[in-house]
Formats: structure tokens, sequence, C-alpha cells
């Protein structure tokens, strides 16, 4: 954020006005990373505000946390109360972003990180629209490889992994791309830089599996729940590289991302160019989901008002 996003953080379990929230500058996570994070969307409609899958982020947070030891100490229902308590303070009646972040603090400059090292979580809510703009997405595909869980877990949500995802943006946007898509160490597609992916052939919808280095994304989950639902067949295996360019559709899901179309790859026209019918039918009831309109999926939903 460049300037103030709301009055109030939640800061280990008070709140904190925004220009308050600081942290020493030896603490732990700012040097070695060593942090888990979550992304949130909530969602404004009529009259209130709807966070998507809340208790799902939170224990996945605690999943994150437990890989590198780190002693999360509010639990999942906590930490969702506390979201809906920190946008009610902060007056949120629009769509916004929530980001949980659990870091170590002051540990020292060693790395032996144990469940006895002093860790704090902050939940920050802010105002958010549109992550990317436009109709579609140019991506490339990176020379980076993804993580991987021989060297440093992509399962877990964890702020370090993240300088992968960094390398992958910085080369492709100097290209003239607006998105990577990194492939794993055996060559197959991993994902993008900040959301999983989906590729469709033939009215089948196909996504890499876990193995090969993807987040346990939960709005990938959620758009495989409800394609399923929709009648659709959704395939988790290995996709070689030269599929990307023989797809009738390809979508991303993330939180920020929501779910978006990407319209080429390496310069290969996607199908017509345009986001196909299986995407923006499985985007248009993503859309009609977050905001409370389809009964089935209402228990994703947290109300905040």
């Amino acid at each position: 954020m460049k300037e103030k996003g709301a009055e109030f953080i939640w800061f280990d379990g008070k709140f904190v006005k925004w220009e308050d929230a600081k942290v020493p500058v030896f603490t732990h996570a700012l040097h070695y990373g060593t942090a888990v994070f979550e992304g949130i969307r909530g969602y404004s409609s009529k009259d209130n505000v709807f966070v998507f899958r809340l208790k799902e982020h939170m224990e996945r947070l605690h999943r994150s946390a437990n890989v590198y030891s780190l002693t999360v100490k509010h639990s999942a229902k906590e930490l969702s109360d506390a979201t809906v308590e920190l946008l009610k303070k902060n007056k949120m009646r629009e769509s916004v972003y929530i980001r949980p972040l659990t870091f170590v603090g002051m540990h020292g400059i060693d790395l032996n990180v144990t469940k006895d090292s002093p860790t704090h979580t902050i939940i920050v809510a802010f105002p958010f629209a549109k992550y990317f703009k436009g109709d579609g997405l140019k991506a490339r595909v990176s020379s980076w490889r993804r993580i991987s869980d021989q060297t440093t877990p992509p399962l877990a949500k964890a702020a370090g992994n993240y300088l992968n995802s960094v390398l992958a943006t910085q080369e492709c946007r100097r290209d003239g791309y607006d998105e990577s898509i990194l492939l794993d160490v055996a060559g197959n597609v991993s994902e993008a830089s900040g959301e999983n992916i989906f590729l469709v052939r033939n009215g089948n919808i196909y996504t890499p599996y876990f193995a090969d280095s993807a987040l346990e994304g939960i709005t990938r989950e959620s758009a495989i729940t409800m394609a399923r639902g929709m009648g659709y067949t959704v395939t988790e295996r290995p996709i070689p590289r030269a599929e990307l360019y023989m797809a009738d559709e390809i979508f991303l899901t993330g939180t920020a991302a929501e779910i978006v179309p990407v319209t080429s790859v390496d310069g290969h026209t996607i199908g017509t160019g345009k986001e196909g019918p299986v995407s923006k039918s499985i985007r248009q009831t993503y859309e009609k989901v977050v905001t409370g309109g389809v009964k089935e999926y209402t228990d994703w939903l947290t109300p905040v008002w």
C-alpha cells in the first residue's frame, strides 16, 4: 500500500491505528522471510459484505505455519472472528482485500526457528476492486522455474516463496506481457506468478496437481467444485508446456485475480483470442457465488453486517 488503507489494523489481538502498527527493523521475518500469510476477499452486495471462504483461509494459515514450526497464537475461529470485527471497526461496506500475516519477531540472527520463537499475527484490510485490468491476459512462460518441494515447500503459503514470483513478474513485465506462467523442475506447467492455472480442451478442464509445485489454492478448489457442479469434467494431471499452445481456453484463479482468462501465451493466440465459453460460465458463476447469489454455496460466505 502506498497510502493508508484503513483506520485500524488487528495486531496480536488488539486494534491498532494503521500508522501505529510498527515492528523493529531487526524482526526476523524482515531479514529471512520467515512469515506465512493469506489473501482473502470480501465482496460488497446490497446492504452487506460477504467474506469469501474465511474459515478455510485461516485454517490454511495454520497449516502453512505448521510446515515451518511457527506458532499461531490464535485459532482459525478466533482469527475469523477478529476479521469480521476489524471490518466492522473500519466501517467497511465496500469490496475489500484482507491480509492475515503471521511472522517471526525478535528471534535473533540464527535460523533455528522453533515453536518457541516469538511470533506475531496481524490482519490488514483495505478497499480493493480489480487486480488485473482488461478482458484477457497476455502471458509468457517464464525462464524461472517454480520453487520445488525438494527445496522450499510450495504448499505452504510462505512470504519467502514469493521472491520466485517477483522474478517471474519482473521478467514478463519487462517483455511486455501481463502475467507469467512458471514450469516446475520437471518442465511441466505449475502455476502463474500468483494464481493457479486451468486449461480447457474439447470442453474438458485440466489443471496441474500439487505434485507439480502448485499451491493448494482455495479459489482453485472453489472453481473445481463449481465447474463439476455445472457438469464439466475436471482432471488434475501433469500439463506439458506445449499443451498451453494447444488449449481452446486458459484461465487463472486466485483471490486477487479472481477468475481471469488468458488470451495468448508466448505470442500464441489461445482459442479465438477472447474469453471462451467455459471460462466465462465459471467466472460468471463465481461472481454470483461471492455475492450470495447461489444458494448452494452460501456456506462459503461470512456476512459482516
